[in-house]
């Protein structure tokens, strides 16, 4: 299966330096991240749908995978723990996921919760409950670092397969609560798709249109638009903005019976909206692409 992303991104690394980070493309458009600790030859996956490709690229590096750390327990996020299960390489790792997981989390090793706190590479990392799109999805932060799996994509947010909207808002906005150089590594590659509704939208942001401008730049190249800034999230990103009155105005024009009493209550329609896919209607030429 081909990929969407065929220029690889360029490692980088945490705001001290402690933790470079590598992005793995796995399947069609899962983003799987390596974290690789400046003071070892370890390295630890987060999430993923399968063991290969991120054991290939260990290799490569001169890496050690040591263990994994689990946002969910989707299929495509725990698969490389299975596919690890099956080569018989699971109970060498370290298998960090969360105290109330969906379903058992493979080979899992410690258990965490909201506020507690792991080292890698002697730089701490803080975990934080971020549910809305399954039930006790986690989210890790590493300085400058967010490893969000499937909670906050780049120009957008994850189903809410378990919900309800009101928990995936207290989520996404204790997230944008954090400082603004924070890099989000989600899970997915979903930016254009995502930028693509955050114009129907809100069509008077001139960020989104200058963001749309360079995204849809950098992927006619094949590169990778992830990870974002959360200051870029917070400016384009239409379910961080539920106080825009341009978003306002088009969900109320678009779902006339939706309920907008409240910031929360207008998160729910907007992801209501964008489940309807009425954005994918609008053509390339419906796009601010020449500025």
């Amino acid at each position: 299966m081909k990929h969407s992303v065929t220029t690889p991104l360029q490692p980088f690394r945490s705001l001290s330096g402690a933790l470079e980070v590598q992005m793995v493309p796995v399947w069609q458009d899962n983003l799987v991240w390596l974290i690789l600790p400046q003071d070892s030859d370890d390295a630890w996956a987060v999430d993923g749908p399968e063991a290969a490709p991120v054991l290939e690229a260990c290799a490569a590096l001169g890496r050690r995978l040591c263990g994994v750390l689990n946002t969910h327990t989707h299929r495509d996020h725990i698969g490389i723990n299975l596919d690890l299960e099956r080569q018989g390489m699971l109970s060498e790792m370290r298998v960090i996921g969360s105290t109330t997981p969906k379903e058992p989390i493979p080979g899992q090793t410690r258990a965490v919760d909201d506020g507690d706190t792991l080292l890698i590479g002697g730089v701490e990392g803080r975990v934080l409950r971020t549910e809305g799109h399954q039930d006790g999805h986690l989210s890790f932060l590493f300085e400058d670092l967010l490893f969000c799996g499937d909670t906050l994509f780049t120009g957008g947010c994850g189903y809410l397969f378990d919900g309800p909207p009101a928990r995936m808002f207290e989520s996404l906005m204790r997230l944008a609560d954090l400082p603004g150089h924070t890099k989000v590594c989600c899970a997915h590659e979903y930016t254009q798709d995502n930028l693509r509704f955050a114009w129907m939208v809100e069509p008077e942001n001139e960020a989104l249109a200058e963001r749309i401008r360079r995204v849809w730049d950098l992927r006619s190249r094949g590169a990778c638009a992830v990870p974002s800034t959360l200051d870029e999230e917070r400016a384009t990103n239409p379910f961080l903005r539920p106080g825009s009155p341009c978003i306002m105005r088009e969900v109320a024009r678009r779902l006339p019976e939706a309920d907008l009493s409240t910031y929360a209550a207008i998160f729910a329609a907007t992801r209501a909206l964008k489940d309807r896919k009425d954005h994918r209607e609008l053509s390339d030429a419906d796009l601010p692409l020449h500025g």
